[in-house]
């Protein structure tokens, strides 16, 4: 991060622009991913929940690479729970990621002095008019990079 305030040139506007932008998509990618995860936990779970009440023995039929394979409970059930514990390891992981990656952003945000219009007019505007989002909706989501 201070890599930037060692450069003998400073950033114009649209390369801080672009910067806060790669940011926020990164962290949006980060979310989006995530969010799928956890999807992903929600159905294993399903099918755990499941398969805890059929015999063992019992033939079941598990999707690995594409291609459907003919396994037993038994053999089905330790693996997905496996799975399941993996993603919880890697969610964890992930929202640290994302936190740190909100905490670069609100920094990069007070580095370069960058208002979001219609966020910030609206955390203004909320204590003193009261909650109105659609008279607003106009400019809302619009970067600007003030140079002092």
């Amino acid at each position: 991060m201070s890599s930037g305030k060692t450069s003998s040139k400073p950033k114009s506007q649209e390369q801080i622009v672009s910067g806060f932008q790669e940011l926020r998509q990164q962290q949006r990618a980060m979310a989006s991913r995530l969010g799928e995860v956890e999807m992903d936990m929600k159905e294993h779970d399903l099918v755990i929940e499941t398969l805890k009440e059929v015999e063992p023995a019992r033939r079941c039929y598990r999707m690995v690479g594409g291609v459907l394979v003919e396994r037993t409970v038994g053999e089905v059930l330790p693996t997905l729970v496996n799975n399941k514990d993996q993603m919880t390891q890697y969610v964890t992981s992930v929202t640290k990621q994302l936190e740190e990656k909100g905490k670069e952003i609100n920094s990069y945000r007070e580095e370069h002095n960058i208002k979001i219009r219609g966020q910030d007019d609206r955390r203004d505007g909320d204590s003193a008019e009261g909650a109105e989002p659609e008279s607003k909706a106009g400019s809302g989501g619009v970067l600007v990079a003030n140079s002092s």
